[in-house]
């Protein structure tokens, strides 16, 4: 007899849609296909404005890159092998075009005489714009012996490349600093000492015990840095991978070397080329705070590598006090005036270090010549009442000095002669550092001929002298930029310039007509404006006076056109106790909510603290914004037909002198409330169908919310969270005081004491490897065990190799993959076929994204504090460069 089969059988039940079958999954097509599309190219302009490159990115590295071996040593992880910072982004490829005349752009020519798949960083321009120099990374290396980096020169008319050193000879030792410019055909760069041996080897038996002490009862408390040295091979590992000797290098290739090996955390040529500001550190080091704290010793060199004198010599700082706006004792923002060919500044304390100290004057600002005679005193500059905040230079008549002080969120801005020292300082703006609508704009810079930047002054047919402020231009009804000539005796401004207010959002980009030495001519004005829409992504253009002609330089593409037509509004509502808030609100293409009805929708947060209810209730960004969309964004979920909540405003509020997080819990619930409430209202989103989640400091809200406010939402997903702050007991985030000082509050806040309590369903995602500070992978291990110990519907996934952020395809793709399973599961309850598994795709090799062109070769992990979401796309972060 025939056996029946019963076809229900083989119809997919949605719990087997994402089956838990091993190994790394990815993630439904239609968001597959976003995460892979090709970054948008970074932009650098040359000195003269008059070419620019295109640095070309790809989209994800394979995790094959993170897996290298990795060392973590005081705050840093290198890559042995390459002797270089681990995890380094980098550019692909370049090409080169000229800016004509007429704006537009001329026949493209590209870098050739590379290596294949090169991984190019330290992109550089010759201060006189001839020539780009830039890493790039050697083959890699056999087992047991080491590769590293070359530093190549391109022809800018030619394109051609050749090395202008590199393995096996003399490679760059970028674990510090790179390399500089010091005139238009030489550079000095930080090298491996050729005669360097093998690294230490860690002995089999230790000498003896590794011990700390503190019989001298000083009070030491640090927040809980990661990746810090721990015995006395880690302090030889340091030494021996940050040690470099110094040379000169001409565009001959030939070398000569300055000074001898030291562990040289910077080298900064003055503006003139003539003098070296050489930093290093040195032992005792620490094993309880990064090197930036170790001992420091920074001395003043002529070119020659001749010592002139010592500029400071500071000791092991493991004491600096965790209260914000603390710093470090003795001489520190040691740097170089913008407006002289070679004079030093810099910065010390009154107050010891000590916020909580008061004392007036609390910082002064002191300058000094390099060539000033020996033993003569550096000048007083100027006195602050408040934490200095910096110094923008622009001639003997006008420097502008910024201070602020975290508590009040003042911040002041004045004006002083540094040609006249006796003449009294006048305040040209002050605020509170919240209160956006009254931020009046930054002053626009311009590069000199040293190839520094200084105040862009402008000098109209009246003879007066004038600023032009960029400003952001906050409003009631979003942001619109400007840009606002300011009138220095009377303080009188004009607008010259302002974004559209409808369809479109543009912004002052840099300024493009500062080619030459002096004040600007306001009729030859030149600035470059990005201009962007919610559908069309930013394209680049020159706008010019006295017409304001506009001319487009870009044309980019839309990096994902299947959702091109997605729809976006900022819509604001009230909290119930007064406080005014808003969100981003993302619909998908076509949807109607009067046909289709409420949608699943997706909350991703971050919470903010204030000192002010107006302030936290102002509105801040565009509507007509574009959406960008990075790897891991909650906005991929329109592409699944989800409504999304993006950057909801989740202010803690604390006035005056109250602590805004002993009302963290009870301002969360308000917040969380007052938006799901608003969505529901508006028909966009199912009450039964709204998620929340956030990354980091947006983990830790979620596990808060889903305590306190299960009936809001149907599940959760925390990312790289913090769950327990008992384990950050010496402050988090904006959190100043200790456990022991405030005990009941750190309690309240943590998620983890309520693990008994939470029930609706929580995805918990770590990278395995997280080093920013108070996120160890522990926090969610831990914070998993808890839950599960109560019976909690809850999974944790621990992403092999990754840190804070995911960069590994392989691990991006599977977050997705996982958050996707989770959202579908618990939230829409709807079915979705059966997804691939990473194995069985036919892939090209993936590299890494890079940053900004600056930092092309800096980790992305945060080293200061639980990151903020991602706010820009990876198409558009950190895309221009003016160098």
């Amino acid at each position: 007899m025939q056996a029946r089969i019963d076809l229900r059988l083989l119809l997919f039940h949605p719990d087997d849609i994402y089956q838990d079958t091993g190994g790394y999954k990815l993630p439904r097509k239609e968001i597959r296909d976003i995460v892979d599309a090709p970054p948008t190219p970074a932009l650098s302009f040359s000195p003269k404005r008059d070419k620019i490159l295109f640095l070309q990115r790809r989209s994800l590295p394979p995790l094959a890159d993170l897996a290298r071996p990795e060392l973590k040593l005081a705050g840093f992880r290198i890559d042995p092998s390459f002797n270089t910072r681990s995890r380094m982004s980098s550019y692909t490829g370049i090409s080169i075009h000229e800016l004509l005349e007429d704006g537009t752009l001329g026949p493209e020519v590209s870098v050739t005489g590379l290596p294949d798949e090169s991984k190019i960083n330290y992109v550089s321009w010759s201060p006189d714009g001839t020539h780009l120099a830039f890493t790039v990374r050697g083959d890699e290396p056999e087992e047991g012996s080491t590769s590293g980096l070359g530093v190549w020169v391109a022809n800018i008319e030619s394109g051609e490349a050749r090395r202008l050193f590199g393995p096996p000879d003399l490679l760059l030792n970028p674990i510090f600093d790179t390399f500089a410019w010091l005139d238009d055909c030489t550079l000095v760069a930080c090298c491996i000492p050729p005669s360097r041996g093998p690294p230490p080897k860690k002995p089999l038996v230790p000498a003896g015990p590794n011990i700390q002490s503190n019989e001298t009862k000083e009070v030491v408390q640090n927040r809980t840095y990661q990746d810090l040295l721990k015995d006395q091979h880690d302090e030889d590992l340091f030494d021996h991978y940050g040690t470099s000797q110094l040379f000169l290098i001409n565009l001959n290739g030939e070398t000569e070397p300055i000074g001898k090996p030291a562990v040289y955390t910077s080298i900064d040529p003055s503006p003139d080329g003539s003098y070296f500001l050489v930093s290093t550190t040195h032992r005792p080091y620490s094993f309880i705070v990064p090197s930036g704290r170790f001992p420091k010793r920074m001395e003043l060199w002529k070119r020659t590598g001749e010592f002139v004198r010592e500029i400071c010599s500071l000791p092991l700082a493991e004491n600096i006090p965790i209260t914000f706006n603390s710093v470090r004792q003795g001489r520190r923002s040691i740097n170089w005036r913008a407006d002289k060919p070679a004079c030093l500044y810099w910065v010390e304390t009154q107050d010891g270090g000590d916020a909580k100290v008061e004392v007036n004057p609390r910082d002064i600002v002191y300058t000094q010549p390099a060539d000033c005679p020996e033993g003569e005193e550096p000048q007083v500059l100027y006195k602050l009442e408040l934490r200095y905040g910096g110094v923008v230079w622009g001639d003997e008549g006008l420097a502008l000095v910024y201070e602020s002080w975290y508590k009040t969120r003042r911040t002041r801005t004045w004006m002083i002669a540094p040609g006249n020292l006796e003449a009294e300082g006048r305040k040209l703006f002050g605020r509170s550092s919240e209160d956006v609508y009254a931020d009046p704009g930054s002053p626009m810079l311009r590069r000199t001929s040293l190839g520094t930047y200084v105040l862009a002054g402008v000098k109209d047919a009246d003879g007066k002298k004038r600023l032009l402020l960029n400003g952001s231009g906050a409003t009631p009804q979003g942001n619109i930029p400007f840009l606002d000539l300011l009138e220095i005796e009377s303080g009188e401004k004009q607008r010259i310039w302002e974004s559209l207010k409808e369809t479109y959002f543009e912004t002052v980009v840099a300024l493009m007509s500062d080619q030459l030495d002096g004040d600007l001519d306001l009729n030859k004005l030149r600035i470059l404006v990005s201009k962007e829409s919610q559908t069309e992504p930013p394209q680049y253009y020159l706008r010019s006076w006295p017409e304001q002609t506009v001319c487009q330089i870009t044309d980019f593409s839309h990096p994902y056109p299947q959702i091109a037509n997605l729809k976006k509004e900022i819509t604001r509502y009230e909290r119930s106790d007064g406080v005014q808030l808003t969100a981003n609100l993302y619909l998908p293409p076509a949807y109607d909510p009067a046909t289709d009805g409420p949608l699943p929708l997706l909350m991703w947060a971050y919470p903010r603290e204030f000192k002010s209810k107006d302030n936290a209730g102002q509105m801040r960004g565009s509507p007509y914004s574009f959406a960008g969309i990075g790897s891991t964004s909650a906005l991929l979920w329109l592409a699944r037909r989800f409504a999304i909540l993006d950057g909801p405003t989740m202010p803690i509020i604390g006035e005056g002198d109250e602590e805004a997080n002993d009302r963290y819990v009870e301002q969360l619930v308000a917040s969380a409330q007052a938006a799901v409430d608003e969505v529901i209202r508006r028909g966009v989103a199912h009450p039964k169908k709204i998620a929340v989640g956030g990354h980091s400091y947006g983990a830790f809200m979620t596990a808060n919310l889903l305590a306190h406010a299960p009936h809001l939402f149907a599940c959760g997903i925390a990312r790289a969270g913090a769950y327990n702050r008992t384990l950050t007991p010496f402050g988090f985030q904006a959190e100043e005081r200790t456990l022991w000082e405030a005990p009941t509050t750190y309690i309240n806040m943590s998620p983890f004491m309520l693990a008994n309590k939470i029930k609706k369903p929580i995805l918990l995602i770590h990278g395995e490897e997280d080093n920013n500070p108070g996120t160890m992978t522990m926090q969610s291990d831990r914070f998993y065990n808890a839950l599960k110990g109560h019976g909690a519907l809850t999974r944790l996934v621990l992403l092999p190799f990754e840190s804070h952020g995911y960069q590994g395809r392989e691990s991006v793709m599977h977050c997705l993959w996982e958050m996707d399973r989770w959202l579908q599961k618990y939230c829409t309850d709807g079915e979705a076929d059966e997804t691939p598994d990473a194995s069985s795709e036919q892939e090209a090799k993936g590299h890494v994204t890079s940053g900004t062109l600056g930092e092309a070769g800096k980790s992305e992990e945060s080293v200061d504090g639980e990151d903020p979401p991602e706010s820009r796309s990876r198409h558009w972060s950190g895309m221009l460069s003016l160098l």
